[in-house]
C-alpha cells in the first residue's frame, strides 16, 4: 500500500471513527488457524435471514479502519443485513494470497479462517447462505478473488477494488508490499484465460458447482498495482465462467467509470476507473446493487 495511503487511514482513525456506530466483537468463531480477530456491524433490526457481506481491509488496515472506509452502516440499518470486519495483524497486516495454505480449500491459511467466520454467521444469525458476499480493497480484493476460487459454495459475489487475479501471488515469500515478489503487481505475470481459470480451479479440487459472480474495478493510473492485473483477472473469471466480452457502458456507475460486460453482465463486470491511483475509492451503492441489496 502507498504511503499516502497508510497515512490517510492512521490520520482519519484518530478523528473519524467516532462517528462510526460501534462494531461488536466476534469471538469463539469457531478453528482460526491464522489468528484473525474479528468485529461485525450488526443492525439492531435484521433480517429474519439476513444476508453477510465479509469486508476486507487494505494492506496495513484493520477491521475498524475499513469499517470507516467502506461505511455500510446506513444500508445495514435499512436492509437488515450483517457486515462482518476481520482483521490480519501478519505481514504488515496483509491478507495472506501467496501460501499453499491459503490457495487451499480447507488448506489451514487466512481463508479457511475467513470460510468459518461466515459459517459461524449462518448458524448463529441464521444468515442466507444464498446471499453471503465479500468487498475488498486492494489486499481485500486479492482475498476476494482467492475467496470467490476455494470456497465456492460459500459465496454468491464479490465486488473488489484494485487486486489481482487469484493464484496471482502463489509461491511468493509474502503477500505485502514489503515481502511480496513484485512480479505480479507489476503486471509481469502474465497467463492466458485458460490458464488462470486452471490455476483458480485447482484452489478448490472436485469443485463441479458454479463460481460466484463477480464486479472488479481497477484505477487506469494505478502504477502500484498495475493495471494490467485487472485484464488478468477478466481473463481468469471470464474463463471461468465460460463467457466472452460483449460491450462497454460509458460513465457507469460513476461518472468518468467504463464498465466492461461479459455475458449478460450478470456475472461479471469490470469496471475501469479513468485516471484514478491506488486504491479505488469503494463505490458502496455499486456493491450493494451488485450483491442485490439496495
Amino acid at each position: 500500500m502507498r504511503l499516502s495511503a497508510f497515512i490517510r487511514s492512521t490520520v482519519c482513525l484518530g478523528t473519524c471513527l467516532g462517528a462510526r456506530a460501534a462494531l461488536t466483537p466476534i469471538s469463539n468463531w469457531g478453528t482460526n488457524p491464522t489468528n484473525l480477530q474479528v468485529q461485525a456491524y450488526i443492525p439492531s433490526k435484521l433480517e429474519a435471514s439476513p444476508a453477510v457481506i465479509l469486508a476486507l481491509h487494505t494492506c496495513g488496515g484493520s477491521a475498524a479502519f475499513y469499517h470507516m472506509d467502506a461505511n455500510y452502516d446506513q444500508y445495514a440499518d435499512k436492509k437488515g443485513f450483517i457486515v462482518v470486519y476481520p482483521s490480519t495483524t501478519k505481514d504488515n497486516n496483509c491478507w495472506d494470497v501467496a501460501s499453499t495454505k491459503s490457495l487451499t480449500y480447507e488448506g489451514g491459511g487466512d481463508s479457511t479462517g475467513l470460510a468459518n467466520i461466515v459459517r459461524y454467521m449462518i448458524s448463529k444469525y441464521n444468515a442466507d447462505p444464498k446471499r453471503i458476499f465479500a468487498v475488498g480493497s486492494s489486499s481485500g480484493c486479492m482475498m476476494t478473488n482467492v475467496l470467490l476460487a476455494t470456497y465456492p459454495d460459500l459465496f454468491n459475489a464479490g465486488s473488489c477494488y484494485s487486486g489481482i487475479p487469484a493464484g496471482c501471488l502463489a509461491g511468493s515469500p509474502g503477500s505485502s508490499p514489503q515481502s511480496a515478489d513484485p512480479t505480479c503487481a507489476n503486471g509481469r505475470n502474465i497467463k492466458t484465460g485458460d490458464q488462470w481459470a486452471k490455476q483458480a480451479k485447482a484452489m478448490r479440487p472436485g469443485w463441479n458447482g458454479t463460481y460466484p459472480r463477480l464486479q472488479t474495478f481497477h484505477g487506469s493510473a494505478d502504477t502500484f498495482v498495475s493495471y494490467t492485473n485487472f485484464g488478468e483477472q477478466l481473463k481468469q473469471w471470464s474463463t471461468i465462467h465460460g463467457i466472452s466480452f460483449t460491450g462497454n457502458t460509458t460513465n457507469s456507475p460513476r461518472a468518468g467509470d467504463t464498465k466492461m460486460v461479459y455475458g449478460d453482465g450478470s456475472v461479471l463486470v469490470g469496471i475501469s476507473v479513468a485516471n484514478a491511483g491506488h486504491p479505488v475509492r469503494d463505490d458502496q451503492q455499486a456493491d450493494l446493487a451488485w450483491f442485490g441489496l439496495l
